[in-house]
């Protein structure tokens, strides 16, 4: 008996009905709309932030800067007069010669050291590296007035230590806070003490996201410590020495906390403007003196294009000198 196989064939699915494939457009559509806008939502709170606390004042201040302005809410339109008073105002070239005066004395110190310090504590064979990475880093979390009290103690005139050790070779007392270079001095060892560390760290992650491989082949073709620092460390820490010139360009052009504790709140910087800075003169036009508003604020502008200019200037320095 011959037995005939006969195969089922399976039936034709049933379309999906209106509703899933309703929900599956809308399911695709939701994805799409996800990945494509979702970062900008991600981002959207620091935009709105700096938004309303850095875009705005800078727009309100270029605002006031072209207007004759006074705190009490009069004010005049007189366009650039304020920036053409910016040049004949012999207090504002003082302020900007002694910025300049800091900034030279501390910041061209400090980052010499920095990348001095880095490359010591990157080295492999140095033990106990947390600790001294720690301590490094301690001076830039004590409070800056604490700093300014202990510094000033330390180059008081009659009863300073750094006086008295000055005393051993004969040197007489220093009034430090009575002159231009002592005080500048003064000032750019609070900011070196303070600031030193804080760079040092940056360029320590620098150089230890070189990879080793550069360092070992080096070491294999005879190239000592010096020349594996010139060769190798330099040229490939440039980017981020870079960074670090030009933040302590900015901080170093808005001085401000440091020189006016060590002159125990004394706006102008000493009894002859011995160092106030432009950060100071800013303040002391825009808030201490009401009726100034508006020449305050384009001393903050002219604040801000020089930032931009010298910023500028060591950016083309340090990547000229790094080639």
């Amino acid at each position: 008996m011959s037995l005939s196989a006969t195969t089922a064939r399976p039936s034709p699915a049933a379309p999906p009905s209106p509703d899933v494939s309703g929900r599956r457009r809308r399911g695709r559509l939701l994805n799409r709309l996800d990945v494509k806008y979702s970062p900008y939502l991600y981002i959207a709170p620091f935009f709105l932030l700096f938004g309303v606390f850095g875009l705005y004042p800078m727009l309100r201040t270029a605002w006031m800067s072209l207007h004759d302005w006074d705190m009490i809410g009069e004010h005049t339109f007189i366009g650039f007069d304020n920036y053409t008073r910016l040049v004949s105002d012999e207090y504002f070239w003082n302020a900007l010669v002694n910025t300049f005066g800091i900034f030279a004395l501390s910041t061209i110190p400090q980052l010499l050291l920095a990348l001095f310090l880095a490359n010591l504590l990157n080295r492999s064979l140095l033990r106990a590296k947390t600790f001294f990475r720690m301590a490094i880093f301690m001076p830039n979390v004590v409070s800056v007035a604490a700093v300014a009290i202990v510094f000033g103690m330390l180059f008081q005139r009659e009863f300073g230590l750094f006086n008295w050790l000055l005393s051993f070779v004969g040197v007489d007392p220093v009034d430090w806070d009575g002159h231009r270079w002592s005080s500048w001095t003064a000032i750019s060892s609070m900011v070196n003490w303070r600031w030193t560390g804080y760079n040092t760290l940056i360029l320590l992650a620098g150089m230890q996201a070189i990879p080793k491989d550069l360092y070992e082949a080096a070491e294999i073709d005879g190239a000592g410590p010096w020349r594996q620092f010139w060769q190798i460390t330099l040229p490939m820490l440039k980017p981020t020495f870079i960074f670090v010139v030009i933040l302590s360009t900015i901080g170093g052009m808005q001085l401000f906390t440091e020189p006016l504790l060590f002159g125990n709140g004394n706006i102008i910087g000493g009894n002859q403007r011995e160092f106030q800075t432009l950060a100071m003169y800013m303040y002391e036009m825009g808030i201490v003196n009401l009726n100034t508003a508006g020449y305050g604020a384009a001393v903050a502008w002219a604040i801000f294009m020089i930032i931009i200019v010298v910023s500028l200037f060591n950016f083309l320095l340090v990547r000229r000198s790094a080639k």
